[in-house]
């Protein structure tokens, strides 16, 4: 680190999930502020070209960039493509792990040969039959923080949520529902974080139930039958690793209630830009390892300089 490094921190975009993005960028820039060698530019943003970007960064003397963008714009490549040719250090994946994670068929292709359990998945054509058997969950192929995902148990409910989702979303696909517990993994600059269990006082963990709501319960490392922790550490890793996801990153899973083998995790999705908000995984789990949030932002904008 200089002896004084200005810290651009972008956040909001032009997704669905831009107010979780200001409020995770919130507390990353609060976070830094605590730093007195650092200067710290909060800077929303809608989807500024490169050329907006690079005279930005130029204006402000960025020395490194921290971006806390969610959705398909912020974290599935479109803005990484943008720093990558700009060329000031930033925090997180680059574009090719961006948008590999952000498409959940890719991301669940990839798993597969990988050899990791991950539920029977299709994508959905308009007018055409869905061959997933019921009960199955229908989501956006590129969208994060469960924006758009409906379960349908009968052919009365999948008739009402998948003409409104065709009608919000490009690109949708059905996967089979697996109940289960949900569980989640995240990595920091390399060190994989204990596992964490979110348990929705109500139904599955939807977009309310991680944001808006206040009775979701997090157990941060569950108690878990004999092989499932050491399976959700290899096989995070394994694809971490396998995805090029660098920084920060997270692996979410469930847990089956029933399976022909005995308990063993089953891929659902990978995230290049965790949330960092009060309700956030990565903070909770970065916290049990003894990095509370000041000290995780810092040691993310270090691995940013290291590399760049």
């Amino acid at each position: 680190m200089r002896s004084s490094t200005t810290v651009i921190v972008l956040m909001g975009g032009p997704d669905a999930e831009r107010e979780v993005s200001l409020a995770s960028g919130g507390r990353v820039v609060a976070a830094l502020e605590t730093f007195d060698d650092l200067t710290v530019v909060a800077r929303p943003v809608d989807a500024p070209e490169e050329s907006g970007l690079r005279a930005m960064f130029e204006s402000d003397g960025a020395d490194v960039i921290f971006p806390v963008l969610h959705g398909a714009w912020g974290e599935g490549g479109a803005l990484q493509s943008r720093l990558e040719r700009i060329g000031t250090p930033f925090v997180g994946s680059g574009q090719a792990a961006a948008e590999l994670a952000m498409d959940k068929m890719r991301s669940k292709a990839m798993v597969a040969e990988l050899a990791i359990p991950t539920p029977a998945a299709e994508p959905v054509s308009p007018g055409r039959e869905i061959g997933i058997p019921l009960p199955l969950v229908l989501k956006p192929i590129a969208d994060g923080s469960s924006v758009g995902v409906r379960m349908a148990s009968t052919p009365e409910e999948l008739a009402e949520v998948r003409p409104a989702l065709e009608a919000d979303h490009d690109r949708l696909m059905a996967e089979s529902f697996v109940r289960g517990r949900e569980l989640t993994v995240g990595m920091v600059d390399g060190a994989m974080l204990p596992p964490i269990e979110i348990i929705p006082s109500t139904g599955f963990y939807d977009y309310e139930a991680k944001y808006l709501r206040d009775d979701t319960r997090y157990v941060v490392s569950p108690d878990l039958p004999s092989g499932v922790e050491e399976d959700l550490e290899t096989w995070s890793r394994r694809i971490l690793d396998a995805f090029e996801v660098r920084d920060f990153g997270r692996v979410d899973w469930l847990l089956p209630f029933e399976g022909p083998s005995g308990p063993r995790p089953t891929f659902l999705e990978v995230n290049t830009i965790p949330g960092m908000t009060d309700h956030s995984l990565i903070p909770m789990g970065a916290e049990r390892i003894g990095l509370p949030m000041p000290k995780l932002c810092r040691r993310l904008i270090e691995a940013a300089l290291d590399r760049g």
